[in-house]
C-alpha cells in the first residue's frame, strides 16, 4: 500500500504541500480510464516491446562482455528502462516484475557506481567523451527517479541502492574540483534534488545547484542547432524565455524550480517564472503543446506556431506539467495548473491509442494528409508516424506518458496550514490526517463538481477549488453547504468554515463549447477559429465530414450554430467544397475571382482532439477557416 509520501515531488519548503497516491484515489471517469488502460496495456506493452528490441537485454549483455557488438538502441535506451520501473513502482503491485528488471540492471553497475550501456567498456566510447550528445547523466536522472519512486511508494529496495551508488558517483567525478561538464539533456537535475529530498543528503541538492549554475557557461559546443538548443547560450537566471530543444528546456526549468525552492533562492525561481509566462504567451499551441521545430524538437520564435507544423512532442507535454506542478507547489498560483489540465486533456491524453498499445510521438494540429497504419511489428520513425505506432526508434514518450498516468492522482489536491485544496478534477476519494473528500464528477464531459465532507476536523479550515482560466467572460457558480449559491471567476475560490460530514460544496462550470480565435501575431492561423469546450480542444476529421472529404474543403461558421452532438461531440455549421480545378499559377490579382468550386452546407461534426485517429486514417484539423475565407 502506497504511503502519504508515494509522489514524485516532496519539496521541503513552499506555498502547498503535495498528497500521496496512499492520501489520494482516481475512482471514476475519464482519467480512471486512462489509469485502467495504462495499468492493463501500456506497461506491459512497454515491457514486452523494450525485451523485444534487446532494450533490457544492453545490461545482461554489458555485464557479460558481449555490448560491444550486442547493443542495441540509440544511447539513451537505458533512460526508458528506468521510467517503465518508475512507472511501475507508482503503478503498484508490480514487485516481481521490478525486482526482475532491477536484477539486470545490477549485472552492468561498474564498482565505482557507473552505470551506462552505451559507454565506457572495450570497444565503445570512453565515460563521459561526449557530454553534448551521450546522455549518460539524463539516463542516471531517470534511475534516479526510480528509485525514489520505489523508495517512496514500495519501501527502498534494490533498485534505490542501485540509484543512489550511480548518485554518489555523479557527485565525486562531477563535484567540485571534478569535471566541471554538464549533460546536453537536463533531467539528472531534478532527480538529484528529488534524491536529496528522500534521504536528507545534501550534496546531492549542492551537485544539482552546481548544475544549474554551471548551464550558460558554453560548456557545451555550438554544434549544428547552436548553444541554444541545450540552453547553454545564457545562464538559466538571465533567460528571458524557454527556447532550444523543448523538452530540455522543460527539464531543465523544472529543475532549476527544485533547486530554487530547496535553497530559497528566490531569485531563480522568479526567473523560471518569467520564462514561463513569456512562454506560456508567445510559443505555447492551442492544447498545451510546446515545441514548433521539427529539425531540433525545439521551441520556435515568438508567435511562430504553425499547426501542421506543429512538433509538440509527447515528452515536451509531460516535461510541461512536470515544471507547471512544481511552480504550483512552490507558489500556489492556479495559472500554473491551468495549463497543466490543458496540457493533460490535449496533449498526454492524445498520445495513447484507446487500447494503450500505440502513440503519438508528435502531436500536429492538422493533418493534410491521411495516415498509413504502421507495421505492428516494427519500429516507426518518431515524428514521421502519420498515426499512432507501437513502437518507435526512439520511444521515450510511451514511458514517460506511462510514469504521468500511473502518478498522476498526486496532482489532483493539496494541503497547507488552513486546509484542502483542489487543482484538477475527477471522481476521487481523499483523506490525509483529520480531513476525508470525496469529490463526484463526470469531468470533463459535465461541469458540476460535487465535493462531500467525509471527515472533518472541529474547527473551520478552508477548502479552495480552482476555477479554471477557460471559463472566462462565462458563468460559473459555487454553491456551499448552507445552499447559498454565487458567482465565482477565474482563479481560486474558497469556503471557509466549520464542515460536518456529509455538508457538500458544489462547483458548477460552464461547459457550452465555445469558438476561439488566435492572437493576430500567429499568422499561420491568421483568418481561422477553434472549438473548445470546458478544457478540451476539438478538432474536425474528415471521417465525419460528408463523402469522407478532406477537412481542407471545410468551412465553419461562427455565427452559426455550435451546440453539443452525441458521444461527446460538438456540431457546428459549415460547408464543404468541391476541389476547385488547378490553374497554370496559383496567385492571382487582389480584384480577379479566385477559382470556384461548388459549396455544399453542412453540419460539421466536431471530436476531441485528443480521440483523433481512432478509427483509421484520416486528415484533421484543430484551427477551422471560416466561411467567406
Amino acid at each position: 500500500m502506497a504511503g502519504p509520501l508515494a509522489t514524485p515531488v516532496v519539496p521541503s519548503r513552499g506555498r502547498l504541500r503535495p498528497l500521496g497516491l496512499g492520501e489520494v484515489r482516481i475512482t471514476g471517469g475519464f482519467w480512471a480510464g486512462r489509469r485502467r488502460t495504462n495499468a492493463t496495456a501500456t506497461l506491459d506493452h512497454c515491457r514486452y516491446w523494450m525485451e523485444r528490441v534487446g532494450w533490457i537485454g544492453n545490461f545482461r549483455a554489458a555485464a557479460e562482455g558481449r555490448i560491444r557488438h550486442d547493443r542495441r538502441g540509440r544511447e539513451f535506451a537505458d533512460s526508458d528502462v528506468y521510467k517503465l520501473m518508475e512507472a511501475m513502482a507508482w503503478d503498484g503491485d508490480r514487485d516481481p516484475e521490478i525486482a526482475a528488471l532491477t536484477e539486470a540492471v545490477a549485472l552492468a553497475q561498474e564498482p565505482d557506481g557507473y552505470l551506462d550501456t552505451a559507454f565506457g567498456r572495450p570497444g565503445q566510447q570512453p565515460r563521459y567523451s561526449d557530454l553534448a550528445w551521450g546522455h549518460e547523466l539524463y539516463c542516471y536522472g531517470h534511475l534516479i527517479q526510480a528509485g525514489v519512486a520505489q523508495t517512496r511508494a514500495r519501501g527502498e529496495g534494490e533498485l534505490a541502492k542501485i540509484a543512489r551508488r550511480a548518485a554518489d558517483h555523479v557527485c565525486t567525478v562531477f563535484g567540485e574540483g571534478g569535471n566541471t561538464g554538464i549533460c546536453g539533456h537536463p533531467e539528472v537535475e531534478t532527480a538529484l534534488v528529488e534524491l536529496a529530498r528522500a534521504t536528507g543528503e545534501q550534496r546531492y541538492l549542492d551537485q544539482a545547484a552546481l548544475f544549474i549554475a554551471r548551464r550558460g557557461q558554453h560548456r557545451l559546443g555550438d554544434g549544428e542547432f547552436g548553444r541554444a538548443y541545450f540552453q547553454d547560450d545564457v545562464p538559466v537566471r538571465d533567460a528571458t524565455v524557454f527556447r532550444g530543444h523543448a523538452v530540455r528546456a522543460l527539464y531543465l526549468a523544472a529543475g532549476a524550480v527544485d533547486v530554487a525552492v530547496e535553497t530559497g533562492d528566490d531569485e531563480l525561481l522568479a526567473a523560471v517564472e518569467r520564462q514561463w509566462e513569456a512562454t506560456v504567451a508567445r510559443r505555447t499551441y492551442l492544447t498545451g503543446g510546446m515545441g514548433s521545430h521539427h529539425r531540433d524538437e525545439a521551441f520556435g520564435d515568438d508567435h511562430v506556431l504553425p499547426p501542421d507544423r506543429a512538433y509538440s512532442e509527447t515528452c515536451a507535454g509531460v516535461a510541461s506539467v512536470m515544471l507547471a506542478w512544481r511552480l504550483l507547489l512552490a507558489t500556489g498560483d492556479p495559472r500554473y495548473a491551468d495549463l497543466a489540465e490543458r496540457t493533460l486533456f490535449n496533449v498526454v491524453a492524445t498520445s495513447p491509442s484507446r487500447d494503450g498499445r500505440s502513440f503519438f510521438y508528435a502531436n500536429t494540429l492538422h493533418r493534410r494528409v491521411r495516415g498509413t497504419v504502421p507495421a505492428p511489428d516494427a519500429e516507426s520513425p518518431r515524428a514521421q508516424s502519420s498515426l499512432r505506432a507501437p513502437w518507435f526508434a526512439v520511444s521515450c514518450c510511451p514511458t514517460n506518458v506511462a510514469r504521468t498516468l500511473a502518478a498522476l492522482p498526486t496532482q489532483l489536491a493539496t494541503t497547507d496550514d488552513h486546509g484542502i485544496q483542489l487543482h484538477q478534477y475527477a471522481d476521487a476519494e481523499i483523506s490525509t490526517g483529520e480531513y476525508a473528500l470525496r469529490i463526484r464528477t463526470d469531468y470533463p464531459h459535465d461541469g458540476t463538481v460535487t465535493v462531500t465532507v467525509d471527515r472533518s476536523p472541529a474547527h473551520p479550515w478552508t477548502l479552495s477549488l480552482r476555477v479554471p482560466g477557460w471559463t472566462r467572460g462565462a458563468a460559473a457558480w459555487l454553491t456551499d453547504p448552507t445552499g447559498t449559491r454565487r458567482p465565482v471567476h477565474p482563479g481560486t475560490t474558497q469556503v471557509t468554515r466549520v464542515f460536518r460530514p456529509g455538508d457538500d460544496i458544489t462547483l458548477t462550470l460552464p461547459m457550452t463549447p465555445r469558438w476561439l480565435t488566435p492572437d493576430p501575431r500567429i499568422d499561420a492561423v491568421r483568418g481561422t477559429v477553434a472549438v473548445q469546450r470546458g478544457p478540451v480542444v476539438y478538432c474536425a476529421e474528415s471521417v465525419d465530414l460528408p463523402g469522407d472529404r478532406d477537412v481542407d474543403t471545410l468551412r465553419v461558421d461562427p455565427g452559426g450554430r455550435l451546440e453539443d452532438g452525441p458521444a461527446h461531440t460538438v456540431v457546428a455549421s459549415g460547408s464543404v467544397t468541391t476541389e476547385a480545378a488547378d490553374t497554370s499559377w496559383p496567385y492571382h490579382p487582389l480584384h480577379e475571382p479566385s477559382p470556384t468550386a461548388d459549396v455544399q452546407p453542412t453540419g460539421v461534426v466536431l471530436v476531441p482532439y485528443h480521440s483523433w485517429a481512432n478509427r483509421g486514417p484520416s486528415t484533421m484539423r484543430v484551427w477551422l477557416p471560416t466561411e467567406g475565407t
